[in-house]
């Protein structure tokens, strides 16, 4: 009989945020597989843990994965953990789940913490529907590029970012977004040092830099979805298409000459063509 694959949540800060279901599951399968051995040995160690562990990152989870597969075929129980929290958000696990579940095999989530929900819980803003959005890119013009698509997304939105980003990353938010959006900060949560704070984006930066230490741990950002503005180069694009211009051109030409988001002018076009 083949074995279970358990995706194990565990804390993100505080270790007593694990539950009892996981610390029982990570206790009597045969092997934990976790992104570094290192990390997941201070929460494992806190616990009197001692299951082997395999190494499972990106840069080798197809092979390891492989062989992890093989072990579940065989009959082994394998629990997938991640340095903190839910596993696969924003962290490896994906390929093998999924070839998991290709070769018929059971897959288990062991709900718990996650920082995207915890940021959500506190943040003040509408939750029945929101968007993940990951990390932010790192290069500016790969982070400007993808920041604009969020200009009219009126669904609350979730980013991650790592301390030596944050400042560059608030900067571009306010830029490209507008200084009256408002952004909750969530920096170390649930971690002796957590803060939250809720500001328009034009005050983030600001704040950032006003203490040194603000800039350390990790960042959940939860940015308020946009109200319905017109972006101020639509009823251009409308008249132009009215001339008969196909999208592309309409794209490419605001895009030139007023620095517009081409994909946000093509789509635009698209979602109004007849």
């Amino acid at each position: 009989m083949a074995g279970t694959l358990y995706v194990v949540a565990t804390p993100i800060g505080n270790l007593n945020d694990i539950s009892p279901r996981a610390l029982e599951v990570l206790r009597r399968v045969d092997l934990i597989a976790c992104e570094d051995t290192r990390h997941s040995q201070h929460l494992l160690g806190h616990y009197a843990i001692r299951q082997p562990l395999l190494a499972l990152h990106q840069h080798n989870e197809r092979a390891n994965g492989e062989a992890l597969l093989r072990r579940l075929e065989a009959g082994e129980s394998v629990a997938l953990i991640s340095d903190a929290g839910t596993p696969l958000i924003s962290d490896p696990g994906h390929s093998l789940t999924a070839r998991a579940l290709e070769r018929g095999l059971r897959v288990v989530p062991v709900v718990g913490p996650s920082s995207v929900m915890a940021a959500l819980s506190v943040a003040g803003l509408p939750a029945d529907s929101f968007v993940f959005a990951g990390f932010i890119p790192s290069k500016a013009g790969e982070r400007e590029r993808f920041l604009a698509d969020y200009r009219r997304e009126t669904r609350t939105s979730v980013f991650f970012e790592t301390p030596h980003r944050i400042a560059a990353s608030l900067a571009a938010l306010a830029v490209v977004l507008g200084p009256e959006r408002l952004l909750v900060i969530g920096r170390e949560l649930t971690k002796q040092f957590e803060e939250i704070v809720r500001l328009p984006l034009g005050e983030a930066l600001s704040w950032l830099q006003a203490d040194p230490n603000r800039s350390r741990g990790e960042f959940v950002l939860v940015l308020a979805g946009a109200t319905t503005v017109a972006e101020p180069w639509e009823e251009l694009a409308r008249a132009l298409r009215a001339e008969g211009l196909g999208a592309k051109t309409i794209s490419a030409l605001l895009a030139q000459h007023l620095g517009a988001n081409k994909k946000a002018v093509y789509q635009y076009l698209l979602d109004r063509a007849d």
